[in-house]
C-alpha cells in the first residue's frame, strides 16, 4: 500500500512540474515592443503620453466644491498613509504636491498605481523612498480630480 501512495504521489509530482521543462501551454508568447533601457527595463518618456490623462483642464482658482469632495475621498482611502504635511507617513506627505508634479501626472499616479511605479522614473524614485508600494485604490476618474483640487487647495491655492 505504501509503494502505491509513493507511486501515486511520484506521478502527481512530475505532472505538476510540467513534464521536463517542454512548453505544452497554448498561450503565444507575449512579445515586448516597447524599447528597453540598458538595464533591460521597458523605456519610459514621461512626455509621450501614456497614461489616461494627457490634458487636465485646471482654473486659476479652486473649485469648493470638487475640493470638498475630494477631501472625503481623502479621508476614506489617503488619509491612513498620506499626511497633509511635508512629513512622510506611509507615503509622502502632500504639502507641495501640487507645485512638483503635474495634474496629468497625479491623476495617471493615483489612477494606473502600478503601471506609473513599474515605468516612471519619478515614481519609482519615490518608492525607493518610501519603500512601500501605493496600492491601487480604484478611484474613478471623478474622484481622482476632485482629489486633485483637494490637494490644490491643501497647497493654498483660494
Amino acid at each position: 500500500m505504501k509503494k502505491l501512495l509513493m507511486l501515486l504521489f511520484a506521478a502527481i509530482y512530475l505532472a505538476a512540474c510540467g513534464g521536463g521543462g517542454q512548453n505544452n501551454s497554448a498561450e503565444t508568447p507575449k512579445t515586448n515592443t516597447d524599447a528597453k533601457t540598458e538595464n533591460g527595463n521597458p523605456s519610459y518618456d514621461p512626455n509621450r503620453g501614456e497614461g489616461k490623462f494627457t490634458k487636465v483642464e485646471v482654473g486659476a482658482s479652486l473649485d469648493v466644491a470638487m475640493a470638498d469632495n475630494g477631501e472625503k475621498v481623502y479621508g476614506v482611502k489617503c488619509g491612513s498613509c498620506h499626511k497633509l504635511s511635508d512629513e512622510k507617513l506611509v507615503g509622502p506627505g502632500w504639502k507641495g504636491v501640487t507645485s512638483r508634479h503635474t495634474p496629468e501626472w497625479i491623476m495617471n499616479f493615483v489612477t494606473n498605481t502600478d503601471e506609473m511605479l513599474n515605468k516612471d522614473p519619478k515614481a519609482q524614485a519615490q518608492l525607493e523612498i518610501c519603500l512601500v508600494r501605493m496600492p491601487n485604490q480604484n478611484l474613478s476618474d471623478d474622484e481622482a480630480r476632485s482629489l486633485y483640487e483637494f490637494m490644490r487647495k491643501n497647497d493654498g491655492v483660494k
